[in-house]
Parts: structure tokens; C-alpha cells; sequence
């Protein structure tokens, strides 16, 4: 008995509480009271106060019965049922061959690591979904694929340590990433997913590189590089310091290697011109230029007097040097050649001079980036001569690390007076220093090197007082007479380093005859003969492509992928894989494999036909889907996958593979997302966010959301992860407004049920708020400035939930244009609001297709404006006014205003009463 009357009084203060007015109410009630006892002209206001705090209270109660109705949204729940829905369905499959107008939209390939996504990884992914499902609201077909750049070291640094086979490692990566991707609700078409190791995938990476071997832009060389033989590897420039290799302090040193070399420098000006045609971020196209580096200058020959023996052709021995400055040349006090120079090996084995041989063997421990960047300079007289080609004067020859062997020609003529380091190389050793560029006699600090306009050049008695650019002009002029030189365009471009001497990459589709030693003969094959090194000679000048119906060429089975103390790398100890027998020859294959800069050259071209296997690409497909209508990706391949890739690309193109000349015809570079401490997500300053924690806590529209709204997609943010609350509260809005519409649908049908039109007018605010709201994300949209279009849809999403009843127009369009960043609550909306056009068992409708919102700008415009109002120049209130008010009303309404009555008696003297149209008023006393 005394649950069921404690039950009663709960429900009786339940009922009385329900219809207890609020606060502000009260207030209201006692203000209005106050007034109407008071002073007559107000109390029509008062009134309507009175009621209008009355029709809100009752609204109140009414959105507070709807409220109470709609169930909380389970992220959860409602993420992964959507995430089915595609998948079964195949909602975001590509057509084969688009059928109207299209959009190729692209992440760059992402690398599998073992540690998986961090938060800062999704926000280019984000973007580029985001854009992806817009254009499918747009009417376009859309490809959106994504795979999977799977060779590299990092898989086989972990084989070796671990003894698992890259393979097995890449795949369990692979799986991690792509459950990661689709947790977050990615829009991609999976049935075009694609790994660089695949052997579907790297047969025609193994077919381009022998298109470039038959078309005369692959070839060998003998590269210096950085050998550590201790880690039985080739190092970059960057892992070397102080002479040692980065990971163990091992000793390294520079030695010749057997190399397969890409002619990228016939590309050059090709790869230079075309970018004025591209829509890509003006950093991104700096970098580009430089590192193609074109430089316009002469080339400058000097005789060597010495008594060293003449060249092949009878003659003497030159120095050539390239110059973007030949107007200095008579200022060259020495010449500088690199240790590797030919001239430096001649003297080193034919002189008794021991310092340059000395100096040439300190040289091998030091990298590339550690003798350019040196601060102090080191040398060694050769005991040479070079003939200047103008005056005739002797200039000894020197040689020193800062000249590196593999740029231009290894050689430099040095003019102290006007470069840096030539400066400070003569102040190291007493060179002399001869200044021939003036800008003032007197006050010159040296050296001068800017090319300045208003220089002036003095070239002794060759000319007097000519500019930089006449004194250009006469010196090559002078060196064409002589036959000592010319004008010449070079570029800072290196032809790229194709080998890598490691087991996980795609193998070099190329193999070479087996010789005898001693004769030189071709081995014949039989069951007992086999390679031996002591009888045997691999020719390595005479390479032949394996045939294209062979390929794939596959990697061998191996239990050790350890590079090994042998330079060639490890499968030159896979004999049974590496040799073979052709017709009854023996022949031996190549033991370097491909880059993993290799596989993502091309992939964009095989996604738009990943399962074709006759052929690279259809072209009509080709034709139809390429380029690449927008490359999401970070900033740090602003240079080199971007260019090899549009080199590649540039040779297909003059092989009639591909139709269009570039790949990428607009690139946007994603910031980076910095950890919550301002620095970059690692795992050493544990800062690193999992986005499946952020994905289970709050749901993988949160955090799209998020990454989206925190700033420019450009910017640098830092990641903040108590601020994701905010995006769920609007996700959580946005599912309620929904919900609310269908409730209040269900209502009026039960209330209703002889029919009618009960669609709900909107007001002239709310239509003004819609329209300029589906303008302005339009408009962001297609900018991709999607920070600035979530604050729009918060905005307009504000003022929906202040509205009772809800019209159901403005939450459709709501949720279409949240579709792009929020896919998931968007979808469920839409299911909400269109219940009643389905049947019992039908699938619910997905929003991914439906019409992108429309506006009037028409409608654009405020029906009211809101005023400020100065006294003497001072802002004292605002007014709201309608747009065509009268300023006579104006005036009426602002000296009526309390608080402009505060600073204007009701007998004060008004000089100027100044009214601008939905602008300002200004009361002047």
C-alpha cells in the first residue's frame, strides 16, 4: 500500500511539474504587471510579452513531450548497420565506364605500417570523401578507390628482426588499415582495391620498366653511394653522419655500385612546362621547379697543363665547367674539381702526390649531405695547372669535398670575389681574390654575389663598364671564338637511382648471358654445370629483358632477408632462383629490385581498370576516366612521387598508352594534425590518438566532424581531444531534429487522419537562414572549405531547434548537406523523415544519390536588418528594422528606445537626425 501511494504523489508532482510555468515566466508575468499599472502607451507591449511568454512556455512543453520521445542516438549501433548497408548493397560502386560528367577523386596511396592509423591520418581521407560524396549528390559518377603501397623497408626491417616473411606482415597491416578505413565510413568503391604486391598489380610495374629499357631510359651505371658494410646496405645521404650510419653508429664509405639508372633528365623541360597547366598549390610548384632546377649559362673548357698523359683522343687533358655567371670569369683565381673527378684518379695514379691521394680516401666516409653542408672547408693540391681561355694565365687545380663527382660536370671554376663558398675556400688556403663586379669602388663588402642590375663589370682589357648581362653576352661570345665554350642550358635534376640491393620489392624484370672467364664464351647449360664464380663472368653489359608473357617475375621463397655483407643484396644468394637455363645457355638474373617509389607511380591508372589482365589500362576506359579530377595527400611528396610519377606518366603518354599529358589535374595538400602537446603524433613522445578509441567513445561522424571543423584543410592543427564533444552535440541536434519531424508527423496523422495538407509554412527568418545557408556550403564546398561550412549547418541547425512545430524542408535539406562530413547520422535521418514511403520490408533509402540542395538569391536576403543606433557617434543601441522602414518610423522608434532615452531627454535640441538605410543612425546633439 505504501508503494502505491508514494506511486500516486510521484505522478501528481509529475502532472504539476508538466504544466508549472517557468521562471522567465514568472518574470515576465510580474513585469507586465508592473507596467500596466503604471504608464498606458506601454501596456500593449506589455501585453504582448505576456503573451508571447505564455506561447513559448506552451511550446516548451510541447518539445519537451518530443523530446522525451526520441530515443538517445547510438553511434554504435547506427554506424555499423549503414556501414552493412553499403557494403551489401554496393552503394558506392563505380561504374565501369563513367556514363555522363565525372569525378576521379584519389588519396594518395597509403603505406600499411605495423602501428596502424593515427587521428592525423584520416583528415586528407576525410576531405577527399567528403568532396567525393558531394559530387555524387552533384549527378557525377564518381571513382573513389583506395589500396595499398605495401613493398618498402619497413616490412622487411621487421622479417629480418622477427623472422616472419614480409608478406605475412604486410597482410595483417593491410587487414588493420582497411577495418580502420571502414570504421570511419570511407565512400570507397573496395571492389578496386589493389596492393603493390600483388602479382596482378606489380606484372605491369615489371612491363613499364621495360617499356623505359626498350625506349633507351633505363640503364646502368656505375652510381656512388654510401655502403655500410656492417648493415649490408646502401644508405641515404641523410642516414649517414659524421662518416657513420644512423641506426648502430657503423663505419661508412662512398664506393661505386652497379646501378640501374631512369633518364628523367630527358624529361626536364617537358616535366617543367606542363606545370603551368596544373591546379596545384603554388609551394608544391616551387618545389617542383627547383628541384628540376633549369639553370641558363655557358659551359667554360680550360686546357690542364701538366705533364700527366693526353686524353683518349690525342689531345690535352680539359677541365669543363658549367657557369650561370660567365660574366665572372675573369675574376677565376683556381679550379676545383670533386674527388671522383677522372682528372683526380689520373694524378692520384700516376704522380707521387700522397695529400690527394690521402684526401680522396678521407672523402669516401663522408655523405653527399655532410660535404655540401660543411661549414669548414678541406682541399688538397693537385700540383696541376688549368689554362685560363681568355688570358692564358695558369690557375692551379685543386681538389675538395664540397665539389661533388655526381652534379654537373665535378668541376667548378672559382671566382672567390663573388660566391661564398669559393670566398671561403681562398681564405683557408691564401688563394688570391680578384673582384671584376663593382657596385661601389669603395664600399663593396666581398664577396658580391648577387647579379645585381645595377652592377657594373670590368673584364680588364677585354671590356670596361659593361652590365652584368652585356658582360654575360661578350664573355661567351669571346669563349665561341676560341672554341673554348658556349652557351648551355642545364638542369639540377639527377637521373633517378632505380636499384635497390634489398629482397621486398618488385624484381627487375632483366637478365645477362654467363660467360667463361677465359674465353669469354657462353656457358652452355647442362645438369652439371652451374655458376662458379672462380670459371665464370656475369655479363652485365649485355642485358635482356625478360619477355612480357613471363611476366610476373617473382620474388624467390627466402629464410633470410638480411642484405648480407655482398652489395648485390640478398637474392644474389637465392642460386637456384637467380640462375638459369635458356636455351642451353646459362644465364644469371638481376639481384636488385624496384624502389617502393615504384609501385605508386602509376596505381591511378590501374584502379580505373584494376581487373584487367591484358592490359595496363583499357584505353577507352582510359580515355574516360583519367586524369585524376582531384589527388589528396600530404605536403612531404610535394617533390618526388609527384615527379616521378608525372615522368612515368609523360612516357606513357609518347608511348600512346595513356591520352592526356599529366596525371593529377588538381592536388590539395592536407595539414598536418599535431599532438595534443603542439607536436608531431609519435610513438617515442606518446602523443599518438587512436582514431579507434575516438571511433568507440563518440563515432566515426565525431570525428570526421572534428577533423573537418578544427580549421583550414590546409592548416596545421593541433588535435584536441575534449573538443569532439562539441561536433557530438551537433550530430546528436541533427538526429533529434529529425526524429522531432517524424514525431510530429506521427502525431498529425493520428490527430488528422481524414487527410489534408499539414505541411508547415516557414517563416521569413528561417527561409532567409535555409537559402543562404545551402549558398554558403555550396560555395565552401566547392573550395573545399569545409571548416566554414560546418559553422554554417551549426548555425542553421540551432535555429531549427528553437522552432515548434519543425517544418520538415529545412531538416531534408539539413541532412543532405551534412551527408559529406556526417554520412552516417545523415543517413539515418533521411530514413527518419521518408518512413512513410516505404513499405514494411523495403531497405531504407539511402541519401548518398539524392539531389545536391538548390537556392534562390532571392531568398538570400534578410527580411529585417539590424541597425545601430549612436548618439553624438557613440553606439547606445540597436534596433531591428525592416528593410524599406521609413525614417520617420525610425526616428519615432529610436527616441522611444529606453536606452537611447538615457543619453537623449525627452526637450533636448536633436541638430542632425542621420538615417542610412540598414546601415546605421546617428542622433547628433
Amino acid at each position: 500500500c505504501r508503494r502505491i501511494r508514494e506511486r500516486r504523489r510521484r505522478r501528481r508532482r509529475e502532472r504539476s511539474s508538466r504544466h508549472q510555468p517557468s521562471a522567465m515566466c514568472w518574470r515576465l508575468t510580474m513585469v507586465a504587471f508592473v507596467v500596466l499599472s503604471s504608464k498606458a502607451p506601454l501596456r500593449g507591449r506589455a501585453f504582448q510579452l505576456v503573451v508571447v511568454s505564455q506561447r513559448r512556455s506552451r511550446a516548451a512543453a510541447s518539445e519537451g513531450r518530443l523530446r522525451r520521445r526520441v530515443a538517445k542516438y547510438d553511434h554504435l549501433e547506427v554506424e555499423r548497420r549503414w556501414q552493412d548497408f553499403w557494403e551489401e548493397q554496393q552503394t558506392f560502386r563505380a561504374p565501369t565506364m563513367p556514363r555522363g560528367d565525372k569525378k576521379y577523386i584519389l588519396d594518395m596511396f597509403p603505406y600499411p605500417s605495423g602501428s596502424g592509423l593515427h587521428v592525423g591520418h584520416p583528415a586528407g581521407y576525410t576531405a577527399s570523401d567528403a568532396y567525393a560524396r558531394y559530387s555524387r549528390h552533384k549527378g557525377y559518377d564518381v571513382l573513389h578507390p583506395m589500396g595499398w603501397d605495401a613493398f618498402g623497408l619497413p616490412a622487411e626491417q621487421h622479417a629480418i628482426q622477427t623472422g616472419t616473411h614480409p608478406r605475412v606482415t604486410t597482410k595483417e597491416n593491410v587487414e588493420t588499415f582497411k577495418r580502420q578505413l571502414k570504421s570511419l565510413g570511407f565512400s570507397y568503391d573496395w571492389r578496386r582495391e589493389l596492393a603493390t604486391t600483388d602479382e596482378t598489380y606489380f606484372k605491369w610495374t615489371q612491363s613499364i620498366f621495360l617499356l623505359l629499357f626498350e625506349r633507351g631510359l633505363a640503364e646502368q651505371k656505375d652510381v656512388a653511394v654510401n655502403w655500410c658494410p656492417e648493415l649490408g646496405t646502401v644508405l641515404a645521404n641523410e642516414e649517414v653522419i659524421d662518416g657513420k650510419s644512423e641506426r648502430g653508429s657503423f663505419p661508412v664509405v662512398r664506393q661505386p655500385l652497379r646501378q640501374w639508372v631512369l633518364k628523367i633528365t630527358e624529361y626536364a623541360d617537358k616535366l617543367l612546362e606542363d606545370l603551368d597547366t596544373l591546379q596545384w598549390p603554388q609551394g608544391t610548384l616551387r618545389s617542383q621547379r627547383e628541384w628540376i632546377g633549369k639553370s641558363v649559362g655557358a659551359t667554360v673548357v680550360f686546357d690542364v697543363l701538366d705533364d700527366l698523359e693526353d686524353d683518349e683522343s690525342g689531345g690535352k687533358q680539359k677541365i669543363e665547367v658549367f657557369t650561370t655567371r660567365p660574366d665572372t670569369l675573369l675574376g677565376a683565381t683556381y679550379l676545383v674539381v670533386a674527388p671522383e673527378h677522372p682528372l683526380v684518379v689520373d694524378v692520384a695514379a700516376q704522380s707521387e702526390n700522397t695529400d690527394v691521394a690521402a684526401y680522396v680516401e678521407a672523402t669516401k666516409a663522408k655523405s653527399d649531405l655532410e660535404r655540401t653542408a660543411g661549414k669548414e672547408k678541406t682541399g688538397a693540391f693537385t700540383g696541376l695547372y688549368g689554362e685560363h681561355p681568355l688570358t692564358g694565365e695558369p690557375l692551379p687545380i685543386w681538389v675538395a669535398d664540397y665539389v661533388l663527382g655526381g652534379y654537373g660536370t665535378g668541376a667548378v671554376m672559382a671566382v672567390p670575389a663573388h660566391d661564398q663558398r669559393d670566398f671561403d675556400f681562398a681564405n683557408t688556403f691564401d688563394l688570391p681574390i680578384t673582384q671584376v663586379v663593382f657596385l661601389d669602388d669603395e664600399k663593396d663588402q666581398l664577396p658580391l654575389c648577387e647579379a645585381s642590375k645595377e652592377a657594373t663589370v670590368y673584364g680588364g682589357d677585354f671590356f670596361q663598364g659593361l652590365s652584368v648581362e652585356e658582360a654575360k653576352t661578350k664573355v661567351v661570345e669571346l669563349l665561341e671564338e676560341r672554341g673554348r665554350g658556349g652557351f648551355e642550358t642545364t638542369y639540377k635534376l639527377r637521373d633517378w637511382v632505380f636499384s635497390r640491393q634489398r629482397y621486398w620489392g618488385e624484381p627487375i624484370p632483366i637478365y645477362f648471358p654467363v660467360v667463361d672467364k677465359v674465353t669469354g664464351d657462353a656457358v652452355v647449360a647442362s645438369s652439371s654445370e652451374s655458376y662458379d664464380e672462380a670459371k665464370h663472368d656475369i655479363r652485365y653489359d649485355a642485358p635482356i629483358a625478360v619477355p612480357l608473357d613471363e611476366l610476373p617475375l617473382t620474388l624467390p621463397e627466402m629464410e633470410d632477408f638480411s642484405p648480407g655483407s655482398d652489395p648485390l643484396g640478398c637474392l644474389a644468394r637465392a642460386a637456384d632462383w637467380r640462375f638459369f637455363h635458356r636455351d642451353g645457355l646459362l644465364y644469371a638474373r638481376e639481384t636488385n629490385t624496384m624502389p617502393q617509389w615504384a609501385g605508386s607511380c602509376w596505381y591511378y591508372l590501374r584502379f580505373a581498370d584494376n581487373l584487367n589482365a591484358e592490359a595496363l589500362i583499357d584505353p577507352d576506359i582510359e580515355r574516360t576516366w583519367l586524369p585524376v579530377d582531384l589527388y589528396v595527400g600530404g605536403s612531404e611528396h610535394a617533390v618526388l612521387h609527384l615527379l616521378y610519377a608525372r615522368f612515368w606518366h609523360k612516357v606513357l603518354f609518347d608511348a600512346g598508352v595513356v591520352s592526356s599529358k599529366e596525371p593529377f589535374e588538381k592536388l590539395v595538400h592536407q595539414g598536418m594534425i599535431l599532438g595534443a602537446d603542439g607536436e608531431k603524433m609519435s610513438k617515442s613522445r606518446g602523443n599518438v590518438v587512436n582514431p579507434d578509441d575516438i571511433v568507440q567513445a563518440s563515432g566515426a561522424d565525431a570525428l570526421r566532424l572534428y577533423e573537418m571543423f578544427m580549421g583550414p584543410l590546409d592548416a596545421v592543427k593541433p588535435w584536441q581531444t575534449s573538443q569532439v564533444a562539441g561536433v557530438v552535440r551537433f550530430r546528436d541536434r541533427v538526429y533529434s531534429l529529425a526524429a522531432k519531424v517524424r514525431d510530429q508527423e506521427k502525431e498529425q496523422q493520428e490527430h488528422h487522419s481524414q487527410g489534408g495538407d499539414d505541411r508547415i509554412a516557414l517563416s521569413p527568418e528561417t527561409t532567409s537562414l535555409l537559402h543562404k545557408t545551402m549558398r554558403k556550403v555550396t560555395q565552401d564546398m566547392e573550395s573545399l572549405s569545409f571548416n566554414t561550412a560546418i559553422s554554417a549547418l551549426m548555425i542553421l541547425a540551432n535555429h531549427l531547434a528553437t522552432l515548434n512545430p519543425l517544418p520538415r524542408e529545412p531538416v531534408e535539406k539539413l541532412a543532405v548537406m551534412i551527408s559529406p562530413f556526417a554520412p552516417h547520422v545523415a543517413e539515418e535521418s533521411w530514413a527518419m523523415l521518408h518512413q512513410h514511403l516505404r513499405q514494411t520490408n523495403d531497405e531504407p533509402r539511402s541519401i548518398a544519390y539524392e539531389p545536391w540542395v538548390t537556392w534562390d538569391d532571392a531568398k538570400c536576403i534578410d527580411e529585417s536588418v539590424t541597425v545601430a543606433v549612436q548618439v553624438n557617434g557613440k553606439v547606445r543601441s540597436k534596433l531591428q528594422l525592416t528593410r524599406d522602414a521609413k525614417e520617420a518610423d525610425v526616428r519615432q522608434l529610436a527616441l522611444a528606445d529606453p536606452a537611447v532615452g538615457k543619453f537623449v531627454a525627452p526637450d533636448a535640441t536633436i541638430k542632425k537626425f542621420i538615417y542610412v538605410p540598414g546601415r546605421i543612425v546617428n542622433i547628433v546633439l
